[in-house]
């Protein structure tokens, strides 16, 4: 459909990339990803053809259309929402137009002419290029999507200028949905989304019909999305099969087979070299000598470049508060005739990791500005507990940051016992690399100081931390210093993100604002979907249902595995106990076969023997490592529900 070859681009002096060699397929379900600076919003611009390569060619197959998504930078205006959204249907309007103008002339010409015979013959070919793209539905089409991307009914007619650059960006994606061209091309489409919309456009990806190339620094999404991950790394696209997490695994593959490769080939250089050096002086070695300098010459050198250094950050552990944080009563807030929340209550202890996640417009800056006294309630309290210190991460921390503060100065100013060298390694972590640790703030972008606010939070924190989407802006090797950096500190957190993998790495409760309301789950946001979807309420019939099993056969090993069965947490009979016991019984037992199972299958896909046996052994290998990680959750989720049971 699309073929990049020998491909190479420049940035000014600087190599992007070279030599790269990509075959697009029509079932294309690519994630590319890369470190900053490596060129995949310039790759994927090539692809979309805005921008031009330096070297090589790309092709494109007759009729196969492009869709484009930008990070940012796109403005519409003109029209309402709505009409904007039924512009890409312009084409199937004009066509159906034609046909009803074909009907008037089929109506008039003989039926026996040659004028009837061209015009039913058109009028033949449009109606079913009206019907294969569902004419009749566009309307419903384009509320589907819109709906789906967080506009309410109320929003549809409204003019496209009135809303703001991120809304603007999500009426761009919803035209590309709609549009549904051959080849989708998204750069970070999830930039301008909440949790609810990247859900939706999680399952609309997944059902999509056509091919899609996307840029993103959300883990999950791409976890959830792609089937393939295309890397920049080294100023080549390397090809990974599987999703991000995949990706991750194979790439260390990759890695340690290169460093094994680069070892023994300075062993062979230096043995070379050894031997020239000793005999080059002797006559009689003469001939030997020169064989081997010709044989040192013709070696292709293997380069190792250099990976970015792996950063484990400690925050400096804040003084302990008391046991409890913050205890909320009957909190109120209005803004003149809108309610925004009424009625809430809650307590925060220390060491809880709070995500608190809603609709946008639910409420959930206003709740966390108001735990951090920054806006007044309405009615009701918020008391803080013993010692407690909060400090606050806005979406817009930047606006308090001094302009004239260089970087580096600033920060170590606040952290006088972190060495510059931590100071230098975390600020790297957050994209500051160089020459822009001596920058004055002022000059930095509004991202790049959010991004300089959250390392600077993170050197000197407080014992509450009150964080509003502390990911934005931050790429995939931030938020995992991030989140290590939060898992090991001791005090308590209440966060807003939009970040599925972050949320679900950080979380012990969650806090969903809705209705204006917050209702309390515990666990991770995995946890919440499952009560929401109602889990608890399926339990009982799930444990009384007849166990059903299944069969892996892999070198000889087989595997009896139960289908997961969600375990509820209120207080069962004997008999449903026993269940649960016997069924904790079962998946220890199966654990140690599984994990036996997929030593065999990577033993034997570590023998080649046909491309097709390969295929095959490869899929029962992920099939059954997606069971064991089934059956580990299950086993902990059932030996929390026993734990519980045993004190209530």
């Amino acid at each position: 459909m699309l073929q990049l070859s020998s491909a190479g681009k420049r940035f000014g002096p600087k190599l992007l990339f070279e030599d790269a060699n990509w075959l697009i397929t029509p079932d294309e379900r690519t994630g590319l990803v890369g470190g900053n600076g490596t060129g995949k919003s310039t790759l994927l611009k090539v692809l979309a053809g805005v921008e031009s390569l330096d070297y090589g060619a790309l092709t494109r197959t007759k009729g196969m259309t492009l869709g484009y998504l930008p990070q940012d930078g796109l403005a519409l205006s003109g029209r309402t929402v709505f009409d904007e959204c039924l512009s890409v249907f312009d084409a199937l309007r004009g066509l159906e137009q034609e046909a009803e103008g074909l009907s008037e002339q089929l109506a008039e010409h003989d039926p026996d002419s040659a004028a009837y015979a061209a015009a039913a013959s058109r009028y033949s070919h449009i109606a079913d290029l009206l019907h294969a793209n569902d004419i009749y539905t566009l309307d419903y089409q384009v509320g589907t999507v819109l709906g789906g991307l967080g506009f309410d009914k109320a929003d549809w007619t409204r003019r496209t200028e009135e809303f703001s650059g991120g809304w603007q960006m999500r009426i761009a994606l919803a035209k590309l949905l709609l549009q549904k061209p051959s080849l989708l091309l998204l750069d970070e489409p999830t930039n301008h989304l909440d949790l609810e919309t990247r859900n939706w456009l999680e399952d609309y990806l997944r059902n999509y019909p056509n091919a899609f190339v996307l840029i993103s620094h959300d883990r999950y999404f791409l976890d959830v999305t792609v089937n393939k991950t295309v890397e920049l790394w080294n100023k080549r696209a390397h090809f990974y099969f599987g999703n991000y997490e995949k990706y991750l695994k194979q790439k260390e593959e990759r890695r340690l087979q290169l460093m094994s490769a680069y070892k023994n080939q300075r062993d062979q250089i230096e043995h070379l070299e050894s031997f020239i050096n000793r005999f080059r002086a002797q006559a009689t070695k003469a001939k030997q000598v020169q064989s081997r300098i010709k044989e040192l010459e013709k070696i292709e050198r293997i380069e190792v470049p250099e990976d970015e250094a792996t950063i484990h950050f400690t925050i400096p552990q804040p003084p302990a508060s008391g046991r409890t944080v913050i205890d909320v009563a009957n909190l109120t807030k209005h803004y003149g005739p809108k309610r925004v929340l009424e009625d809430v209550s809650f307590t925060i202890d220390r060491g809880d990791r709070i995500a608190l996640v809603g609709a946008n417009g639910a409420g959930k800056s206003t709740l966390i500005r108001m735990l951090a006294g920054l806006e007044p309630p309405t009615s009701g309290s918020i008391k803080l507990g013993h010692n407690v210190i909060a400090d606050y991460f806005a979406q817009d921390q930047y606006k308090v940051l001094d302009p004239a503060a260089k970087m580096l100065d600033d920060i170590s100013g606040i952290a006088p016992k972190v060495s510059q060298v931590d100071l230098r390694s975390l600020l790297g972590c957050f994209m500051f690399s160089g020459d822009d640790v001596f920058k004055p703030l002022g000059v930095l972008s509004g991202g790049e100081r959010n991004r300089y606010a959250m390392a600077k939070m993170l050197v000197s924190p407080a014992n509450m931390l009150l964080l509003d989407e502390p990911t934005n802006h931050l790429d995939l090797r931030a938020k995992d210093v991030l989140l290590d950096a939060i898992r090991n500190f001791t005090g308590t957190v209440l966060f807003v993100s939009h970040d599925r993998y972050f949320i679900d790495g950080l979380a012990t409760r969650v806090f969903e604002v809705e209705d204006r309301r917050v209702h309390i789950y515990p666990g991770n946001y995995e946890d919440y979907l499952w009560r929401k979807q109602g889990g608890p309420e399926k339990v009982a019939a799930a444990l009384t249902s007849p166990e059903r099993f299944v069969t892996e056969s892999v070198s000889n090993v087989s595997v009896f595995v139960e289908e997961p069965v969600k375990v509820a947490v209120k207080r069962l009979n004997p008999i449903k106990l026993r269940q649960l016991e016997d069924r904790l019984r079962l998946t220890e037992e199966e654990i140690p076969h599984l994990e036996s199972a997929i030593t065999a299958a990577e033993e034997k896909l570590g023998v080649f023997t046909t491309a097709e046996e390969s295929q095959r052994t490869a899929a029962v290998l992920d099939k059954l490592r997606g069971d064991h990680a089934a059956r580990v959750a299950e086993w902990e989720e059932l030996a929390l529900a026993l734990e519980e049971q045993s004190l209530a």
